[in-house]
């Protein structure tokens, strides 16, 4: 298997763990703040035993240059999404919250393209735009989206996201480190943030914890291996895996939801056999 079939194939693996996230995080009874710090925090207490028994470890030490970039994936990736996601879904509504973050594929097209010199093709961007059609008919079905005050800080949700990917992909360390790294800063961060309104612990930051540390290796080694802009793109549909999730457990199945799942399905699929290539140089 060539690297771009594996990371491919990791990237889907990723939009599956990612798509029962929401799952997760809606049964948690306790403060979202607080809910995220442990989360993270348990999700580095995972990683680092395995970064130590791999020797991954040695990396920092080698290169320890690095280390404050290392630390800004969870400052962007993990504290400063999490926090833009949690007041902006608090003055938004969860439809304009789902719509709104996965648009997280148009900014890595752009920052994809400036920083790291991919190649974004016209068919990249036609299918990328029919997966967000057809995600927002699952989402919305066929309803009106309202505007809201919060809608501005839920699209700097993917922003920081991206902002996150694009310094992990030009680290030299493992994604066992990285994604040790991230959760450890940014779970810090959100700890100490969540400190003034009291933590609360909940077994769901178990799961959410597992779903971090296994999600953020899988994707890591997904974007080592293929373009940034193109792993996006294939993780976008992450929404409806959750409502397709809900629908085989019983809930309705409506003609939004099947014209939606088939406008995702071929978009993802056409985008997944698009190879990843960097720009020309001038």
């Amino acid at each position: 298997m060539n690297r771009e079939t594996e990371g491919t194939f990791l990237a889907f693996l990723g939009m599956f763990l990612y798509g029962i996230e929401p799952v997760v995080i809606k049964a948690n009874p306790t403060n979202p703040m607080s809910f995220a710090a442990f989360s993270a925090i348990i999700a580095s207490l995972i990683l680092w035993p395995i970064v130590f028994s791999t020797s991954s470890w040695k990396e920092a030490r080698e290169s320890p240059q690095y280390i404050p970039k290392a630390a800004l994936v969870g400052v962007f990736g993990t504290a400063l999404a999490y926090i833009a996601y949690s007041y902006g879904a608090q003055l938004s509504t969860a439809i304009n919250a789902s719509l709104i973050t996965r648009a997280e594929v148009l900014f890595s097209f752009v920052l994809s393209y400036i920083i790291l010199r991919e190649k974004i093709t016209k068919n990249q961007i036609l299918w990328s735009i029919l997966i967000l059609l057809g995600l927002t008919l699952v989402i919305t079905q066929g309803k009106a989206i309202v505007p809201r005050k919060g809608d501005l800080l839920l699209l700097l949700v993917p922003l920081f996201w991206q902002s996150g990917h694009v310094i992990a992909k030009r680290l030299p360390y493992n994604p066992f480190l990285i994604a040790a790294f991230r959760n450890t800063f940014g779970g810090i961060l959100l700890l100490l943030l969540a400190l003034p309104r009291g933590l609360e612990f909940s077994k769901f930051a178990i799961a959410e914890a597992l779903i971090l540390s296994l999600g953020q290796v899988v994707w890591y080694l997904s974007i080592k291996r293929i373009n940034l802009s193109k792993a996006t793109a294939i993780i976008t549909p992450a929404p409806a895996v959750a409502i397709g999730v809900a629908i085989v457990l019983g809930e309705t199945f409506t003609s939004y939801h099947m014209i939606g799942f088939i406008l995702i399905t071929v978009g993802t699929l056409v985008v997944s056999r698009i190879k990843s290539e960097l720009k020309e140089s001038s």
